[in-house]
């Protein structure tokens, strides 16, 4: 019988995992991770995003917490995409605002505008104090398509960028920042609800956000882009928990 040889060429990827750390979402838990450095293996990308990985730099990753599974990758579902009263204030709220799909060749502006966000957002964070070369690796260190989401006023200054990479059924948000004096703008939901308009105008189904924590205040704002779907137990379900949602 003639078989397709391919099918028993295929290497595994190896997998790596992380030392356990204090989980950054949930007090009181401990954060351990599995990853695979898909630097070589570029096409692996997408298949695993599907399975739950989300990608920092060449290495995509996913949560192997011991005694802990409350992470869920989500995905938002942009053709049915409701626009609340709240998220339709927010678009309306930031209709100057122009949207720039760039390179992923960070500048000095993008560097600035980060570097006030982490001061005031996130100073006591991990990414605190990251020097501009470290910023131009995570921006610029991507094996797969990928490219930044600049969003500017009317005077043409940079208020906000997303770090977006393109899969083969949809976009996926990878790292975001703004201008944190604009905070009446509600600038973190507009872009994500911007790239989920995006990623419908460009044919896309879905726009993955990362993993959403049911009981941490940093991720329930996922909650607010619905239907969403969430993969659990080997595969993605309609999302029907409810969620307390706060701006972002």
């Amino acid at each position: 019988m003639d078989q397709d040889k391919t099918l028993h060429q295929a290497i595994p990827l190896p997998m790596r995992l992380s030392m356990r750390s204090e989980c950054p979402y949930l007090p009181g838990r401990v954060e351990q991770r599995v990853a695979v450095d898909i630097d070589d293996n570029p096409e692996a990308h997408d298949e695993l995003a599907r399975a739950g990985f989300r990608r920092v730099e060449n290495w995509v990753y996913k949560p192997a917490c011991p005694s802990c599974n409350a992470c869920m990758p989500w995905r938002v579902n942009c053709e049915e995409l409701r626009i609340s009263r709240n998220l339709g204030r927010i678009k309306r709220a930031n209709q100057d605002l122009t949207r720039e799909r760039f390179p992923i060749r960070p500048t000095a502006e993008h560097y600035n505008l980060f570097q006030r966000y982490i001061k005031t957002r996130h100073g006591d964070g991990q990414m605190a104090g990251m020097p501009q070369h470290d910023f131009v690796n995570m921006i610029e260190n991507s094996p797969i398509e990928t490219l930044l989401m600049n969003y500017r006023d009317s005077t043409g200054a940079l208020v906000g960028t997303v770090l977006t990479d393109v899969q083969s059924d949809g976009l996926s948000a990878v790292y975001s920042f703004f201008d944190p004096a604009q905070s009446a703008r509600s600038l973190g939901t507009y872009m994500v609800l911007d790239l989920a308009e995006c990623a419908h105008e460009l044919g896309f189904k879905w726009l993955y956000l990362g993993y959403y924590v049911e009981d941490s205040q940093k991720m329930m704002y996922k909650a607010r882009f619905r239907p969403a779907e969430v993969f659990v137990d080997g595969k993605w379900t309609p999302f029907t928990g409810i969620g307390i949602a706060p701006e972002v």
